[in-house]
């Protein structure tokens, strides 16, 4: 495989370490070209990677499809791993198609309308769709015989695998699938109204704002609602504890559905924790117009409002060993097995003091970067395979949980039937 890293943030930079701890001796992985907007950032991680003279960097505009085309092909790019923000998602995904490269993400890229409809039918309230675009060009992919993987990531990810595991391996019926996304990570030194963006700024603005989709088909399909509907208190194993969780929008809902329907899935939601002051935080920010992506004028220079906000937050990869406890993410699953009703949360618990010490990066995005890393890897062994457009549930989720188990990325099962 050669690998082409377009975006070398936190995550990515977290993907290129576990590749290369899990393919020292070059066995699949040939030769990767790290590219950022700033060469100095793609430097500086290629640095990380303490001289091993398969990576190399690169200066690169996400958005520039020209640019991407060209790099990709000069470089001659047989896997394109997404890891810009997902604005650029779409031009990252059709660059690689006509390099004839295959292609993997850990998100897609999905706009609100501006007066959302909410309600029955997710395209009342957005254009486009997550996933519709990646999708929708899946036979073009497919008689091109070129692979793509979308939503390779945590959640979407790993989340995925543990959804067709228990699809195929618990239950007779799965009928029911709830993602769960939190933990107690925090920073026992922050002052009661200090405020902590874990991920990508951009990203959590996006989600938690976002009008929020839920997949229930005795209610007709794709429900949409307000920020921060379903709230709900999740009592998370491991000592976590209680979680005060919205629904946001998330793949999930809708590739859940795409791929394992056939099993009998009638319900899936997604839910994050998030704590008073983000939220608080969050409903300002909006208010204010703060999340837009039109320019103002500011003394006359026009300023894209989001792009204050995420540069005046602390960026994720300067959050670090200063953070203590865990991230938390998982699925609870309802189906039957043997005629009888079951429930299982199967999760995957990452302690921050354990990312630190192995990756150098916080919990959440090694998470994340571990989880992409691991498909990747199983794309380059050839192990996951085909023509056309696919997200995690369509594999065999035995080669992924077996390569989790081969590298210690811990998950785990728990069963919560209520006694009779």
């Amino acid at each position: 495989m050669k690998l082409m890293l377009v975006g070398a943030g936190a995550v990515g930079e977290c993907i290129l370490k576990v590749l290369k701890y899990r393919d020292p001796e070059a066995k699949w992985l040939e030769e990767v070209l790290v590219c950022d907007y700033s060469l100095a950032r793609a430097e500086e991680v290629v640095a990380m990677l303490g001289g091993d003279a398969r990576f190399t960097a690169a200066q690169l505009n996400a958005l520039d499809f020209d640019a991407v085309l060209k790099t990709a092909k000069d470089f001659g790019a047989t896997f394109m791993m997404d890891g810009a923000p997902p604005f650029a998602c779409d031009t990252i995904f059709d660059a690689a198609f006509a390099a004839g490269a295959d292609y993997g993400n850990m998100g897609t890229w999905s706009e609100p309308l501006k007066n959302p409809a909410y309600g029955v039918g997710i395209e009342n309230s957005y254009n486009p769709v997550m996933t519709s675009h990646n999708f929708d060009n899946h036979e073009k992919w497919r008689e091109a015989g070129r692979l793509a993987v979308i939503c390779m990531g945590i959640d979407p990810g790993v989340v995925d695998v543990f959804a067709k595991y228990a699809a195929t391996e618990l239950f007779d019926e799965l009928h029911e699938i709830h993602v769960k996304d939190g933990g107690n990570l925090g920073d026992p030194n922050a002052g009661p109204d200090d405020i902590v963006f874990g991920f990508s700024v951009w990203t959590v603005l996006d989600e938690v704002m976002n009008p929020n989709v839920e997949y229930d088909e005795s209610r007709g399909g794709f429900i949409v609602e307000p920020a921060f509907a379903g709230e709900e208190v999740w009592e998370m194993p491991e000592g976590v504890g209680p979680q005060t969780m919205v629904k946001v929008e998330h793949e999930e809902t809708v590739i859940m559905p795409r791929y394992l329907k056939q099993y009998g899935l009638k319900r899936c939601s997604f839910k994050i924790g998030v704590d008073d002051n983000l939220r608080n935080a969050l409903k300002v920010i909006d208010k204010l117009g703060l999340r837009s992506l039109e320019p103002v004028k500011v003394n006359g220079v026009d300023v894209v409002p989001r792009d204050v906000v995420a540069a005046c937050a602390p960026p994720p990869q300067t959050l670090g060993a200063e953070l203590e406890g865990m991230m938390l993410v998982g699925i609870h699953v309802k189906g039957v097995k043997d005629g009888i009703a079951k429930e299982y949360f199967i999760y995957q618990p990452f302690p921050n003091d354990q990312s630190m010490e192995r990756w150098g990066a916080q919990a959440v995005v090694a998470q994340t970067g571990f989880g992409a890393a691991l498909s990747i890897e199983l794309i380059g062994r050839g192990i996951w395979k085909d023509a056309g457009v696919y997200s995690n549930e369509y594999f065999d989720p035995k080669p992924y949980l077996d390569l989790m188990d081969e590298s210690g990325f811990e998950w785990k099962v728990i069963e919560l039937t209520p006694k009779a």
